[in-house]
C-alpha cells in the first residue's frame, strides 16, 4: 500500500470517532514533559487545532511546575513540597500567578494562534471561574475548588476560541490560590458537561506493575478503583490523579483518559483510533 493510501485509510478509520465527538466538549489537562519538550509541545498544539477544525470543542487546562521552580530559583526562594503538593506562601502564590497566568498561559495562546488556531488565555480569576478555600493550613495558599462558574468558558467556546486556562483560584476575602491542574480539569469537565477528559502524564497509563510498561491496564470501571487501591496497583502519586478521574465521571463526564504525553500526537492516537494508547476510565461495573 502506498503512503498516500495509508494516509487515506487512517482518515477513514478516524471518521466514526470524529463523528462521535463532533460539537462535543473535550477537556485536556496539559503538563509534564509534553510542556517542556518543544517537539512534543508542537505536536500537542497541532493536535488541538486539528480537533477544533473537525468540529470538536476544546478546553486546555495547563500546569507549569518547572517554570515556577525556575522563577523561584531566580528570586532565591526554595521550592517546598508537602505530600507531593507545592507549599505556597503569600510570596510564592504571587510568583505562581505571574508564571502561570502570564508567561506560560500567553506562550501557549501564542503557539496555538501561530499555527492557525483561535485561542484565548484565561485563569480561574476571570469571570470568578474557580472559587476556592484553603485545602490545608500545612499547604498555605493551595486551593480546594468549592464552586465553578463556566460562563466565560462557554462564551469563548461559542465564539470559536480554544480557552487556555491556568489554575489560579480566588476566595471572597481577596486571597489567590494555587490549584492542582488535574483537579481543575476534572471539575471544569464535570461542570461544563464535557464528553471526555484527557489527563496527559509522563507515564503510559495505569500499570498493573508500575515498573513494567507492558502491564498497561486499558480500561478501568470506576467500581474497580477501590480494589486496585487495595492491591497496591493504584498507589502514591497515582491516587490523587485517579481520584480526579473518578470525580470527573461522578460529575457526568463519559470517558476519562490517562495518556502518555511523551508520545507525539498522543491525543489523536487516544481519541481517533480503535486501540487508544493509555487507560480509559468509564462508569459501571
Amino acid at each position: 500500500m502506498t503512503t498516500k493510501e495509508e494516509q487515506a485509510k487512517v482518515l477513514i478509520q478516524a471518521m466514526p470517532y470524529i463523528q462521535k465527538y463532533q460539537n462535543k466538549i473535550l477537556v485536556i489537562k496539559y503538563g509534564g514533559n509534553a510542556m517542556i519538550n518543544e517537539e512534543l509541545k508542537s505536536s500537542v498544539m497541532g493536535d488541538l487545532v486539528l480537533l477544533k477544525l473537525v468540529g470538536i470543542k476544546i478546553i486546555l487546562v495547563h500546569g507549569g511546575g518547572p517554570e515556577i521552580n525556575e522563577m523561584l530559583k531566580k528570586v532565591g526562594k526554595e521550592s517546598k513540597f508537602v505530600n507531593g503538593l507545592r507549599y505556597t506562601d503569600e510570596e510564592t502564590v504571587e510568583i505562581v500567578r505571574m508564571v502561570l497566568a502570564g508567561k506560560v498561559n500567553k506562550s501557549l495562546v501564542n503557539h496555538l494562534e501561530n499555527i492557525g488556531g483561535k485561542a484565548i488565555g484565561l485563569c480561574g480569576l476571570d469571570g470568578h471561574m474557580l472559587k476556592c478555600e484553603k485545602q490545608s493550613e500545612d499547604l498555605g495558599f493551595v486551593g480546594k475548588v468549592t464552586s465553578v462558574d463556566t460562563s466565560v468558558i462557554e462564551d469563548c467556546l461559542d465564539k470559536g476560541y480554544i480557552p487556555v486556562i491556568s489554575t489560579i483560584g480566588y476566595d471572597d476575602d481577596g486571597n489567590i490560590y494555587n490549584v492542582n491542574a488535574d483537579t481543575v480539569a476534572s471539575v471544569i469537565a464535570g461542570a461544563i458537561g464535557a464528553e471526555s477528559l484527557i489527563l496527559m502524564t509522563d507515564i503510559k497509563g495505569l500499570l498493573e506493575d508500575k515498573d513494567d510498561e507492558n502491564t498497561l491496564i486499558k480500561k478501568v470501571y470506576v467500581s474497580d478503583i477501590p480494589s486496585y487501591v487495595k492491591q497496591g496497583i493504584i498507589s502514591g502519586g497515582m491516587i490523587p490523579k485517579i481520584e480526579c478521574c473518578k470525580e470527573a465521571i461522578r460529575r457526568g463526564v463519559n470517558r476519562v483518559f490517562i495518556t502518555d504525553g511523551r508520545v507525539n500526537h498522543s491525543i489523536l492516537l487516544e481519541l481517533l483510533s480503535d486501540e487508544g494508547m493509555g487507560t480509559m476510565f468509564i462508569n459501571g461495573d
